[in-house]
């Protein structure tokens, strides 16, 4: 093991006792807290974080991971993908101080933002991170004047994917050659191509499309007198097993490409940047009913039927839209709770609605609920919270961040010591196949076939 991650990092949940048990245990505890400041925490399952990367290694045995450190920030996370070899993709110089801080060689960073401010892309020369992306001119020229090191990566438009990312960024195929001749006039190397599909992009054409537009711009690099050898496939990968596109599906139609435009042996390094993939599943979120309130639904009629005045019941908690639950807005969900407390099947379900702490008409988190009668202090649990939660930070003045414990198996554990992925390795060895050997129950008998290790990327 390379020593990021050590047993005092988490809690060793044993044979017979879930990440379950220990919420239910930390809620307990919280409750009967006499300070009553713990309105909302984390129990983070490191060990499905292991799973996920056994998966991946699996399902694309020729592509090396990097982990996008803006999906979630925090230290256990990035602590375990440290472990497993992953490289990390930044967005800007607080990630790159992040993950630099625990460790990471400048080598395993990519600065794969666009749209970058001059201060940090100093930042990145200053520190040795030399991997840096654009898709226009100006990006070019700042980075001529600030980095001239450093390796570029041009990131296209993916074309024909749905995602409003093709507007926002990534060049067409009809401006790569002038942007590729602009860099070789002003001695910049460009080393290879990047594209995105978009998270939760419904069409697997979009990834092949992609692929076959990179082998383009490869070839208009060469000609040009660039040394190509990058080919950077993006996010856009699932973090949920009921995903409308299901994982194991894009990496069938991504490997087919692969071995279409970029065949094993072509001299390309083959890397993906992943963010849901690996946290979505992982974190369960506890948050505290803080208030409640009764409202007296006016339905002429109702009451002579029933007996009794309908009502729906407001609940407050202690996170809203405005940290935690920003999904809501962003990717349009609709948080459904699990109830801490075991509610009887006689008990009568009222219309209820969930509400974040801010006295704002948009911080609805969840309506059209059927809940049990609830109380303040009581809890409620909310399963895949990994994506975009931790390390965000929330938009209300003065909110403190929300506590993560983090939990392996021992089998997690065990499985992850016993992994033969070096930490690093000479850039003479890079792209070679090194074996993977585990009894991790993931899948099917994971003793995974040879796979990338991501040491160095220059």
């Amino acid at each position: 093991m390379a020593g990021y991650l050590s047993e005092a990092d988490f809690v060793m949940v044993e044979e017979g006792f879930s990440t379950r048990d220990l919420l239910e245990e930390l809620t307990l505890g919280a409750s009967q807290a006499t300070t009553g400041d713990v309105a909302a925490f984390f129990v983070a399952d490191l060990g499905a974080v292991v799973r996920r990367h056994f998966c991946f290694l699996k399902c694309l045995p020729r592509v090396r991971p990097f982990y996008t450190v803006k999906c979630n920030s925090s230290p256990g996370v990035l602590k375990v993908l440290a472990e497993l070899g992953l490289g990390f993709s930044c967005a800007n110089k607080a990630e790159m101080e992040l993950v630099q801080r625990i460790g990471i060689p400048a080598g395993k960073i990519i600065y794969a933002n666009p749209c970058k401010q001059i201060a940090q892309i100093k930042y990145a020369a200053k520190h040795g991170v030399r991997l840096l992306s654009f898709d226009n001119e100006l990006e070019l020229a700042k980075v001529v004047k600030s980095h001239p090191s450093a390796k570029m990566v041009l990131h296209i438009a993916a074309e024909d994917s749905p995602s409003r990312l093709s507007f926002k960024f990534g060049a067409s195929l009809k401006s790569c050659r002038h942007l590729l001749e602009n860099a070789k006039r002003s001695h910049m190397e460009v080393v290879g191509v990047s594209f995105h599909v978009g998270t939760g992009c419904p069409d697997l054409q979009a990834y092949a499309q992609s692929i076959a537009d990179a082998r383009l711009v490869f070839e208009m690099g060469t000609e040009l007198g660039h040394r190509m050898h990058i080919l950077d496939l993006g996010g856009g990968f699932p973090g949920l097993e009921g995903a409308k596109v299901r994982f194991e599906e894009i990496c069938s139609v991504i490997n087919s490409a692969l071995d279409l435009y970029f065949p094993e042996g072509c001299g390309v390094d083959i890397l993906a940047e992943l963010g849901r993939y690996y946290v979505t599943s992982a974190f369960t979120l506890a948050v505290s009913i803080i208030a409640k309130k009764e409202v007296l639904l006016d339905q002429p009629g109702r009451e002579e039927e029933s007996g009794s005045t309908p009502k729906t019941i407001v609940y407050h908690l202690g996170e809203g839209v405005y940290g935690i639950f920003n999904s809501v807005w962003f990717d349009n969900t609709c948080p459904t709770p699990i109830l801490q407390k075991k509610s009887s099947m006689e008990q009568p379900l009222y219309s209820s609605s969930l509400w974040g702490p801010v006295v704002d008409g948009c911080d609805c988190i969840a309506e059209g609920l059927w809940l049990p009668q609830l109380h303040v202090g009581d809890w409620l649990v909310f399963e895949n919270m990994g994506a975009y939660t931790v390390g965000m930070g929330s938009l209300l003045e003065g909110a403190q961040t929300c506590r993560v414990t983090y939990a392996m198996s021992r089998v997690a554990w065990e499985a992850l010591r016993g992994q033969l992925l070096p930490a690093e390795q000479d850039e003479d060895t890079e792209g070679m196949c090194k074996p993977l050997s585990c009894g991790w129950e993931i899948t099917d008998t994971l003793c995974v076939g040879p796979v990338f290790t991501p040491a160095s990327i220059m």
